[in-house]
């Protein structure tokens, strides 16, 4: 039996109107958004000190650890949804007053999480050697991935649970404990990382062993962060099957957004290596740059599906009141974002190549394609923020098969862009800026048409239940 939590219902309740000022808007995303960026930006520092430790041990445990590390973060990375479901589902419950069903839906992500963690091990135990076998023939750069990777499944299931842990915790509107949690993560990595590669000798196996150790940390402290707060509320933790297949109905669009947009970052690797070392050595460094601006897109977007879904737990026109504020104080947010990142952009470009490559040809490329990409911020800003309050809405089945359409109209124009460099028509300084066209301009341009389309509507606003 459900329990109203009428904290919350009154929180979610601004004024009689059901309006809020600007003001106490962003506030609150603040509240969310700036931790979730901390939260984003210290997860890659798992990789980044493994690759630095690993790098003093010589080249050969160096290109083991790239590989392994591709192929284990590839898989984490498709099963993002395990956040991206969990989080509006948890945030929905709680908006309709129902903290022990926002949990109860909760501990089913865990559930699900750890099933699937499982299954991952298992399947990396036996496959895993074949597919690292596909990306060297060197039989000492693959041992060396071998041992890390086989050490890294043990630790799968943990991954996954700080995902699942993280999104249950986004939708209860905290930010801060995930935070908190990956920054002691990182710490402990970076000791645990030196004791056992150095201290023991272990090398590349120790790394992924310090490694696996945090992560195991990381998913009990927030696991039993979620488990108490489940208890205080009365919530069951037992699976519940139902709302297990829920969550595994949600995640399976989600699954195939987040496919689409990887086959699209993929194949345009793949497009730019076919242009010639010069333009994929340069579009490495343009993604790279990318990536790192888009953490603090996604922190938008995860405070547009912690507030989008808390929002329409009302399910009365002043709920829809409130998520069109939000939604529109989001955009708002994401293009002025984008935009201020425009302007650094265009000021830095003609230096900021040099700090990657003193490479002649890439330079040359570099400068007008750091100024393309920059150009195209605004638009990334309101594709991810759009993105986001769509995932906070339960949109997943619309939003997989936009991304699957959004894929294919940008196929053909590939083909062009490929066709016009083969008969000479781009110079090799400009071939960066093609590529570009192809991911930031249009497949991000449709992106931006199909959510931005399907958010002006009202569908979405009755899609999560």
């Amino acid at each position: 039996m459900s329990n109203p939590d009428p904290t919350v219902s009154a929180a979610n309740q601004p004024s009689a109107d059901g309006r809020e000022s600007g003001r106490e808007l962003d506030s609150r995303i603040r509240q969310l958004a700036v931790p979730a960026l901390g939260a984003l930006v210290a997860e890659p520092l798992f990789v980044l000190v493994d690759s630095a430790m690993i790098g003093h041990l010589g080249a050969t445990p160096l290109a083991g650890l790239s590989i392994a590390s591709t192929v284990l973060q590839t898989a984490i990375g498709l099963m993002i949804f395990l956040a991206y479901a969990t989080t509006p589902l948890v945030a929905r419950r709680l908006g309709q007053g129902h903290r022990d069903l926002a949990l109860s839906a909760g501990v089913d992500g865990l559930w699900l999480a750890a099933a699937i963690g499982v299954v991952l091990a298992v399947a990396g135990a036996l496959f895993g050697t074949p597919v690292l076998g596909l990306f060297t023939t060197d039989p000492e750069v693959l041992g060396q991935a071998s041992a890390y990777l086989r050490v890294s499944l043990i630790g799968v299931p943990a991954m996954l649970l700080v995902l699942a842990a993280t999104g249950v915790l986004r939708g209860l509107q905290d930010t801060r404990t995930p935070l908190l949690v990956v920054v002691l993560g990182v710490i402990a990595n970076i000791a645990l990382n030196a004791l056992l590669i150095y201290g023991l000798g272990w090398g590349i196996a120790g790394s992924a062993a310090g490694t696996v150790i945090a992560q195991i940390g990381m998913a009990a402290a927030l696991v039993a962060v979620v488990v108490r707060q489940a208890l205080a509320a009365g919530a069951d933790l037992r699976p519940r099957w139902q709302g297990v297949g829920r969550s595994m109905r949600d995640g399976g669009w989600l699954f195939v957004r987040t496919l689409a947009l990887r086959v699209a970052l993929v194949v345009t690797v793949w497009f730019a290596a076919s242009l010639g070392t010069a333009t994929v050595a340069g579009y490495q460094v343009l993604f790279t740059l990318f990536t790192a601006l888009g953490m603090a897109f996604d922190a938008l977007a995860v405070a547009g599906q912690a507030l989008i879904g808390l929002e329409l737990g009302d399910g009365d026109e002043r709920g829809v009141r409130r998520v069109r504020a939000v939604q529109q104080r989001l955009q708002r947010w994401g293009v002025l974002l984008g935009a201020a990142l425009t302007v650094a952009f265009a000021a830095v470009a003609p230096w900021l190549g040099r700090a990657f490559t003193s490479d002649a040809a890439v330079l040359a490329a570099l400068t007008p394609g750091i100024v393309a990409m920059g150009l195209t911020l605004p638009l990334a800003g309101y594709v991810f923020v759009l993105d986001g309050i769509l995932i906070g809405a339960g949109d997943g089945r619309y939003l997989a098969i936009a991304s699957v359409i959004n894929l294919v109209v940008m196929a053909p124009w590939m083909l062009l862009v490929g066709w016009a460099h083969t008969a000479g028509w781009i110079a090799p300084e400009w071939s960066l800026v093609a590529v570009w066209s192809c991911f930031g301009v249009v497949y991000m341009a449709m992106r931006a048409l199909t959510l931005g389309l399907r958010a002006r509507g009202t569908a979405w606003l009755r899609t999560a239940v």
